[in-house]
């Protein structure tokens, strides 16, 4: 959350697009800038966390969308997104906090929307994206179509790995 804020000249984005797998990421960054805000360091709303899950295995999304504050385990939890395939995440109670929290939602794409993302990365950016990381790609396009955010919002899309251990996907 610090980086992003310092890479943003102390200004916190409209929306963080995120891979959630364990979820982690998303608890860590809330704490960060709720204590960034706390510091004055930075001010105004905290950005949207949009939790990005594959439909293989989107325990989060199930709970967010079902207005559970746990979520229950995953079965037969499969994915492409190594780092998705999370059936029942640790800390999921902080997770749904968190998007509930910041007005964010939770998503679930497909795997072969996760790959023609990384080839969108790959062509548009020069970033070869993991999977997990380009599905936050697949998810903006979806939140796009559906107004759940601006094209000129500020929006971080997190990728959580290389995309060259995934080179047999490509």
């Amino acid at each position: 959350g610090v980086e992003i804020a310092m890479q943003l000249d102390w200004k916190l984005p409209d929306a963080i697009v995120y891979p959630t797998g364990g979820g982690t990421g998303i608890i860590g960054m809330h704490k960060g800038f709720l204590e960034l805000l706390e510091l004055g360091w930075v001010e105004g709303n905290l950005p949207k966390f949009i939790a990005v899950q594959a439909t293989g295995c989107q325990p989060i999304v199930k709970a967010f969308n079902e207005g559970k504050e746990v979520s229950e385990p995953w079965e037969n939890a499969q994915t492409v997104g190594d780092g998705l395939r999370v059936p029942h995440p640790f800390a999921d109670y902080l997770v749904l906090r968190s998007l509930r929290e910041t007005g964010g939602t939770a998503l679930a794409v497909e795997d072969a929307e996760m790959v023609e993302a990384m080839g969108q990365f790959a062509t548009l950016e020069g970033v070869m994206a993991c999977p997990e990381g380009a599905g936050t790609l697949a998810g903006l396009n979806h939140l796009l179509e559906d107004g759940f955010i601006d094209a000129g919002d500020s929006i971080i899309l997190l990728n959580t790995g290389s995309g060259y251990k995934y080179m047999h996907l490509m």
